[in-house]
């Protein structure tokens, strides 16, 4: 292969040429929209400082977003880029949901073409033909609006197109519109009794007595080691979680690696009373592992976690969602057929998530302890408000209860 030089010897790098007629050098590239450009120089070292510039500002995304033709897509991996004091689980997440539901959809238009109404009507699709809860979209919601502000900051945009767009939805769908709801008892009992007695699922029945009996996060779940547990003194401690790391490249979701974070808040860090089921299920695993092998698998220094794969890797949300889903379909299948011989109403499982245990386990202590502080430091909340909507939920019924044994007592003179 030929090596081009210039009159001087020198060799000239990719994208480098020297134009004898003009006797000046040029440089070949591609902006950031795929147009071909061309810069020139009379000396080479000056050329190459420009070439460094142009592949810094290539690498910062500054040409293309002091144009203005930036799309939200760039606004938002741009802005991650720069947020620093995030959590991994809390970073992990925005950009779960922004790959989800923003990324092929809004995020493809141009950052100065998005206007309220623009987001407003996105924001009402999500909710009525996706049919996600209000909650989630306060999620979406809360990775979108500091997108858009630091383009505001940025003098890249003139005002914020999210603001007051959740404010406009909640007065239609209402704040706890969409909320999850909690297993009822006998759901709650349907679905444990039947891992429990069934060959294909009951390898299942620790870890849902477990997640189901402590209320914790997916994330501080699949991260306890047994070094968190303390048999004597019955307790769970909590001060770490187990998150996938998306790669680098925002846009591909499926690549991911493990690593060790803080819980998702400092009311996270807590120390959790292990109840009878969860006790019974711990060490039962424990003596399964001591005949059979402990988890090898090593993480940020964390290591001997309690529940592990086939692979002998710690488990992640997805597999256990699917898991639920599984044994919730088979469950149905079965449930149909019995009631129909019993000639009576089929107790159905609906669909949920690994969340709703959390909510479930939440609502059966609302059920029966009345000081929100006890509940707000076992479930972990950072604020006192989650607690207090999942305790009025959880007493609406009893409430209702009272009332009418109230009424039947109450005499009118």
């Amino acid at each position: 292969m030929a090596i081009r030089k210039d009159p001087k010897g020198r060799v000239l790098q990719k994208g480098e040429l020297y134009r004898a007629d003009r006797q000046r050098y040029a440089y070949k590239y591609k902006d950031a929209l795929g147009n071909e450009k061309t810069i020139y120089s009379k000396d080479l070292a000056k050329l190459r400082e420009r070439e460094k510039e142009l592949m810094k500002d290539s690498l910062d995304g500054i040409n293309i977003y002091v144009a203005g033709k930036v799309t939200l897509n760039q606004c938002f991996d741009r802005y991650m880029e720069r947020k620093h004091n995030l959590r991994e689980n809390t970073r992990v997440n925005y950009i779960y949901m922004y790959n989800r539901f923003v990324r092929d959809t809004l995020g493809k238009k141009l950052l100065k073409n998005i206007v309220y109404s623009e987001v407003l009507a996105f924001y009402q699709m999500l909710l009525v033909k996706q049919k996600i809860a209000v909650n989630t979209l306060d999620t979406i919601h809360t990775v979108l609006h500091p997108t858009f502000a630091m383009a505001v900051r940025d003098n890249i945009i003139r005002t914020n197109p999210t603001d007051g767009v959740m404010a406009e939805l909640k007065k239609d769908w209402g704040k706890n519109k969409g909320i999850r709801h909690a297993l009822t008892h006998d759901q709650q009992k349907a679905f444990m009794d039947y891992i429990k007695n069934s060959e294909m699922y009951n390898h299942w029945h620790s870890v849902f007595a477990v997640l189901l009996g402590t209320g914790l996060r997916v994330g501080e779940f699949v991260g306890l080691t047994w070094n968190d547990v303390d048999f004597e003194k019955r307790t769970i401690k909590v001060d770490h979680a187990l998150v996938y790391i998306y790669s680098r490249d925002t846009r591909d979701s499926s690549k991911t690696h493990a690593r060790i974070s803080k819980p998702k808040t400092e009311a996270g860090i807590r120390t959790i009373p292990m109840i009878d089921s969860v006790y019974d299920a711990l060490q039962r695993e424990y003596e399964i592992q001591k005949d059979f092998g402990f988890c090898t698998q090593k993480v940020d220094g964390y290591t001997n976690f309690i529940f592990f794969n086939r692979n002998g890797m710690a488990h992640n949300q997805q597999p256990l969602n699917a898991a639920i889903r599984r044994i919730c379909d088979s469950y149905n299948v079965e449930e149909e057929v019995r009631a129909a011989k019993e000639k009576r109403e089929p107790l159905i499982l609906p669909k949920f998530s690994c969340h709703v245990l959390r909510h479930t386990f939440a609502t059966r202590l609302c059920e029966v302890e009345t000081n929100l502080k006890v509940i707000q430091s076992i479930m972990g909340h950072a604020n006192i408000e989650t607690t207090m909507d999942i305790y009025a939920e959880a007493t609406k019924e009893r409430n209702e209860e009272a009332m009418i044994n109230f009424s039947e007592k109450w005499d009118v003179v």
